[in-house]
């Protein structure tokens, strides 16, 4: 299992992953009213990496738009390799 952290953007009316610095965005329009940002980003990161949702785990952030979630399935290099292909060009969002 690897780890990833996540800066979550509720609410969005662009929905998408990206590359910021170095850093993972996933803006949702679910808007962040009982865990529904975070179901939708825990879907978002699981259809972005190929993985059934059940294979996506929060562990930390549930109230918190900074989140870390348990990949189970994929090596870290896999993780960041299939987040890369997903993401959307660095400047665009």
């Amino acid at each position: 299992m690897a780890r990833i952290s996540v800066s979550v953007k509720p609410g969005s009316k662009r929905p998408g992953i990206a590359l910021r610095d170095g850093s993972l965005e996933v803006r949702v329009a679910a808007p962040p009213r009982d865990g529904e940002a975070t179901e939708a980003v825990r879907r978002a990161l699981a259809a972005a990496l190929g993985v059934p949702p059940r294979d996506v785990a929060l562990v930390r952030g549930a109230s918190a738009r900074q989140k870390a979630f348990e990949i189970a399935g994929l090596t870290p290099e896999q993780i960041h390799a299939r987040l890369v292909a997903a993401a959307e060009p660095e400047g665009a969002g």
